[in-house]
């Protein structure tokens, strides 16, 4: 901040103000008098012609007082020389000098204050200097906090790296000497350890200017009381030992000290005395700050937890060694439970991806005696039916083979009945085995949820005993065994259902088609039949023109021939769907693609549907998207799926109600495809009769209040053909209305 305002300055009179020329100019004596920082102007001989109000505030004299007396009269000498130094240097360069000054003001406050002098011509033409002060104590008292708290961070952070990298409380505890002795600039630091009790120094760090023996009488004595004062956490401050009130003892151990200013902090953790940390100065009196003292506090917390944490490394050393030799006894258990597991492993992968009973307790036995080194090993499964255990696989090095020898179990109560409730035993032959010797045995039960399907069975030598781990391994195995038996028998079953179910399928196919081409050709005959008679009765009884009366109003003979026929084209229409059921279900239908155009085929097409729409009080209507692309797809199974939606949505829409089909172009990942939407209102299909709409010859529960009958043929039907024209058919259901939705692609000619 520049304290003469230049601004203010005429330009013309501004130059010699700034050095570059030399004409004199008139100083306004108002203007410098406002300036709030301290500013003056000395003539050639030092001496004051112009003092602003606040110079003479900071002086503390009345500027009549101050004028024509000479700086270095009123200014301390060292204030009085930097400026007379900075003016020779500004007199000299012609250019504005800054300069730094310390002095204490009226008050006897300290000041910091940056200076500038600038050399200028009186109107007399006499050489003058302008000086102008600007307040920077503030500043200066924030960087030596700073200051100090950046050396405090350093030390804190610097004793925090040590205590992170030594565990051992010697080394940790010179290092923290050092440090702190650094960080205070005095002579020495002590550590007086109390770890458990009195040791005396065990560290110490001096000033390399210390002869040693002045190091050797550095030896404080404390008392109880001191002790007791130390363990509540007090501390001791003494800035000078000479005015310190002191008792005598106290103060001649200092003095043969060669003490002239101590600071004492304890180091206590949980009301334990770990030790002392003593910063002494001989050289002279000392101040302690009290930022020194609290950031000493600090290294005494962090001391006591890394006291703290050392002895607690002692105690884990301790306890490792010991844990060491645990660690090495159940290595080797370890090692075994590991190979083990490995083995359980090995055998649940074989098992569980086979679907062969055989295989299954080939693997058990085989795996369990090389991983447990037995002497041999079998497995049996159980005919709870007949009472009897049979072994079906046996695996043994040496021993003759017992494999398909069938036992009674109740010949064996003592060993069954504890297998069968799911227990496992070991035991030692009381007599010799013929064969065998005397064994030691371990049988263990094949169960799952629903009983016991088996058993395995160990033998070794007469002395072995099966430990924990070793039985554990034998219970899983058969666990696992019992799950691939129970999946394998269900598969076996599951297998036989599907051969019988597929049988059925096809003596139901077979029959359907042989059923449909029977009929057929009789009801083709009927129909045949139907239609001469139809010309006879036209002859005689001018039968058309009775058709075409109301059903109320004709002769019982149109009557009749009317249900007759209606009949007939019932069957014939139901045979029709039985024989392209088939045919799509064995992919013998035709497809003949052809290119359509919607907008033109639909409008036509749909006319038949609008009448019979009236007919029935019911509105229809056809929706068509502008810019439809061309459809490639089979005319004839598209007319029939729509022609069986729409007959479907005459039969059960209410009267009053809306028929709506729309058709449209959508794009999808599988490329341009053509969406046709049959929307009908006034009926609801129940949610939970939803997946089972295209299923052959299901009819909804009362969707039919109407009583007009059906085969439930017709929506599986045209599932099928969509399905055939590589599209898809989604029906949803639900606020008063249902709608049947068509996804056809455009080119299905060029796909199938």
């Amino acid at each position: 901040m520049s304290t003469l305002p230049l601004d203010s300055v005429p330009p013309g009179e501004r130059s010699g103000l700034d050095g570059a020329a030399d004409a004199p100019w008139e100083m306004p004596w108002e203007m410098l008098d406002a300036i709030a920082a301290p500013l003056w102007i000395t003539d050639q001989y030092h001496r004051w012609v112009f003092l602003n109000a606040a110079c003479t505030r900071l002086v503390g004299c009345d500027r009549s007082a101050l004028l024509g007396q000479r700086q270095m009269d009123v200014l301390p000498l060292a204030v009085s020389q930097e400026v007379m130094a900075a003016g020779q240097r500004a007199m000299a360069s012609g250019e504005a000098q800054p300069f730094v000054v310390e002095m204490t003001d009226a008050a006897g406050d300290y000041r910091r204050m940056t200076a500038t002098a600038w050399q200028f011509l009186a109107p007399s033409g006499d050489p003058q200097l302008m000086v102008s002060l600007q307040d920077i104590t503030p500043l200066h008292w924030v960087e030596q906090t700073l200051q100090r708290q950046s050396e405090r961070e350093r030390l804190l952070g610097a004793i925090a790296q040590h205590l992170l990298h030594f565990l051992n409380s010697e080394d940790l505890l010179q290092t923290t000497v050092n440090e702190v002795r650094r960080f205070l600039r005095i002579d020495r630091v002590l550590f007086y350890s109390f770890d458990p009790d009195y040791r005396g120094v065990a560290a110490e760090s001096a000033h390399s200017t210390m002869a040693e023996s002045d190091r050797a009488q550095t030896e404080l004595s404390f008392t109880a009381a001191d002790l007791l004062r130390y363990r509540q956490g007090e501390i001791d401050v003494i800035d000078d030992m000479t005015a310190a009130q002191l008792p005598a003892a106290d103060w001649a151990k200092f003095e043969l000290a060669q003490v002239k200013a101590c600071l004492i902090v304890p180091i206590v953790q949980a009301e334990s005395l770990y030790g002392l940390m003593c910063a002494l100065h001989g050289s002279a009196p000392r101040s302690w700050a009290t930022w020194e003292i609290e950031t000493l506090r600090e290294v005494a917390a962090q001391m006591g937890g890394a006291i703290k944490q050392a002895r607690l490394y002692n105690q884990v050393q301790r306890l490792n060694t010991d844990l060491e030799q645990q660690v090495a006894q159940r290595t080797e258990q370890l090692q075994t439970a590991l190979e083990f597991e490995a083995t359980l492993k090995r055998i649940t992968d074989r098992v569980r991806d086979s679907l062969d009973v055989n295989q299954i307790m080939l693997t058990a036995v085989k795996e369990l005696t090389e991983a447990l080194e037995v002497k041999g090993s079998n497995t049996s499964l159980y005919d709870l039916e007949q009472g009897t255990s049979t072994i079906y696989y046996e695996y043994n090095s040496s021993s003759p083979s017992y494999q398909g020898r069938v036992a009674q179990m109740e010949a064996f109560p003592e060993v069954y009945h504890q297998l069968l409730d799911g227990q496992y035993f070991q035991f030692c032959s009381v007599e010799p085995n013929p064969v065998r010797g005397y064994v030691a045995m371990l049988a263990c039960p094949i169960v799952d949820d629903r009983g016991v399907l088996g058993d395995l069975w160990l033998i070794n030598g007469r002395d072995y005993g099966f430990n924990d781990i070793e039985i554990r391994l034998v219970q899983q195995v058969a666990n696992q065994c019992a799950i691939a038996i129970r999946q394998a028998r269900l598969y076996q079953a599951a297998q036989s259902q599907v051969a019988e179910l597929e049988r059925l399928n096809t003596l139901k196919d077979d029959f359907l088609s042989t059923v449909s081409h029977e009929l057929r050709t009789p009801v083709t005959s009927m129909r045949v039949a139907l239609q001469l008679l139809g010309v006879t009765l036209s002859q005689e009884f001018d039968l058309s023109a009775d058709l075409q009366k109301p059903r109320s109003e004709q002769t019982r003979i149109g009557r009749y021939f009317s249900i007759l026929q209606e009949e007939c084209e019932r069957e014939i229409s139901l045979i029709n769907d039985l024989l392209d059921l088939q045919r799509l279900d064995v992919g013998n239908h035709p497809i003949q693609p052809e290119p359509i155009l919607l907008e033109t085929w639909l409008a036509g097409w749909i006319d038949s549907f609008v009448t019979r729409a009236k007919s029935r009080d019911q509105t229809l209507q056809l929706v068509i998207a502008p810019a439809m692309p061309v459809l490639y797809t089979d005319l004839a199974s598209l007319e029939r799926v729509l022609a069986e939606l729409l007959n479907n949505a005459c039969k059960y829409t209410p009267p009053g109600e809306y028929i709506t089909l729309e058709a449209a172009a959508r794009s999808s990942a599988l490329g341009e495809q053509i969406a046709i939407t049959l929307t009908n209102t006034g009926v609801t299909i129940p949610a939970e009769e939803m997946p089972r709409i295209f299923d052959k010859f299901y009819r909804v529960p009362s969707a039919d209040p109407w009583k007009q009958g059906g085969t439930g043929l017709g929506l599986a039907l045209v599932e099928k053909l969509v399905g055939h024209l590589g599209g898809e058919v989604e029906v949803t259901s639900g606020e008063n209305q249902t709608c049947f939705t068509i996804t056809l692609p455009t080119q299905i000619a060029l796909t199938r």
